[in-house]
């Protein structure tokens, strides 16, 4: 439970079915080093005080058991290390899925069940299908599918998720809208039914410049035109920049665009050609599947290479040791570090990290 409208709603709606549930907030590591011309430090939203208090309330109302879970050192070693590396490496990231792989459905539903529950519930938007894959071994299989609210399906985040996980694991919400949820909320008499919902990155704070200038050693460098390799300007560093970015290069005589950055030698390359920042394919790793098994290759696909990302159909194939994603047809901005989702109509087949286009 954080405090938040969709946690607060699973916890009634389960109780209004008769589940025996027990509310655990979450503790993550926040930002303690201080930004000395502004004098403070960022508070984890997800885990502040105000969300405590909170949930807190949630739980005193509707006569639940009600916990505090420290996970500071778990997410600062999982989480906030792993975004720090991968800007460094100039990369993007993805901290929720990362959070999702080894916090919410890892050392939580490790410690959730050892402290006996049966089940983790939380507040995503995504659905469950249970089906009896074998009759005669009554095999269990558990699809993961999107989300009825197609603004808020969560199910890009959850591609990690394993059959043995999903076993232990409850999404209410996948069958409601947002709206509905916050009109079940106020039906409940909850005190979070009007409150807003959190929008950045748990734990960055005030921007994501100010909080990579404060934890990596940001170096200006050069920024070069591709076609020319003539030098237009000077970058801020390179882990404030992303692929297919225009706005805030600083140059003249544009649009420009971000086609490549190359962390060995701190340079930017850009490009006025959009063309440059369109690709058909792209290099993954760290592929996860939900059934827990490689499907013959190669597969027919839709690919997901951004949560707002329109899925795409595509071809995964593998060449010698490396995977690759084949379009139909060419991409804006295929971003290393991003998640790549594949999917098959409603279902989520699984996923990967891109690592080059």
């Amino acid at each position: 439970m954080s405090g938040g409208v969709d946690s607060s709603v699973v916890a009634a709606i389960l109780k209004n079915q008769g589940y025996d549930v027990v509310g655990v907030f979450m503790r993550f590591w926040q930002d303690t080093k201080a930004d000395k011309a502004k004098n403070n430090f960022n508070e984890n939203h997800c885990c502040s005080l105000g969300a405590y208090n909170d949930a807190k309330r949630v739980a005193e109302m509707l006569d639940i058991p009600f916990y505090a879970m420290d996970m500071k050192t778990p997410f600062k070693k999982t989480v906030v290390n792993y975004f720090l590396e991968e800007y460094k490496n100039g990369r993007t990231p993805n901290p929720c899925v990362e959070c999702n792989r080894f916090i919410k459905f890892g050392e939580f539903l490790k410690k959730a069940k050892a402290m006996g529950a049966d089940y983790v519930a939380t507040g995503h938007y995504a659905r469950l299908r249970r089906e009896i894959q074998n009759p005669k071994s009554k095999t269990l299989n558990i699809k993961l599918l999107k989300g009825k609210d197609t603004e808020k399906d969560q199910s890009y985040f959850l591609y990690t998720l394993t059959q043995e996980k999903l076993k232990h694991i409850l999404f209410p919400l996948g069958d409601y809208t947002k709206p509905k949820v916050r009109a079940m909320a106020k039906k409940f008499g909850l005190p979070v039914h009007s409150k807003k919902d959190s929008q950045e990155v748990c734990f960055v704070g005030d921007g994501l410049e100010n909080f990579l200038s404060k934890w990596l050693k940001i170096k200006k460098g050069d920024i070069i035109e591709v076609e020319t390799g003539k030098k237009l300007g000077e970058h801020r560093g390179l882990a404030l920049y992303t692929i297919g970015q225009r706005k805030g290069l600083g140059l003249g005589g544009g649009p420009f665009y971000v086609v490549r950055m190359d962390a060995k030698k701190n340079i930017l390359y850009v490009s006025n050609d959009e063309k440059r920042i369109l690709s058909k394919e792209l290099n993954i790793k760290k592929i996860d599947f939900i059934s827990g098994f490689l499907p013959k290759l190669p597969l027919k696909i839709k690919v997901k290479i951004r949560y707002r990302h329109s899925e795409a159909p595509a071809i995964l194939k593998k060449e010698k040791n490396n995977y690759k994603i084949i379009f139909n047809k060419p991409q804006r901005a295929i971003t290393s570090g991003q998640s790549a989702v594949f999917y098959k109509g409603d279902e989520v087949l699984g996923g990967g990290v891109i690592s080059e286009r």
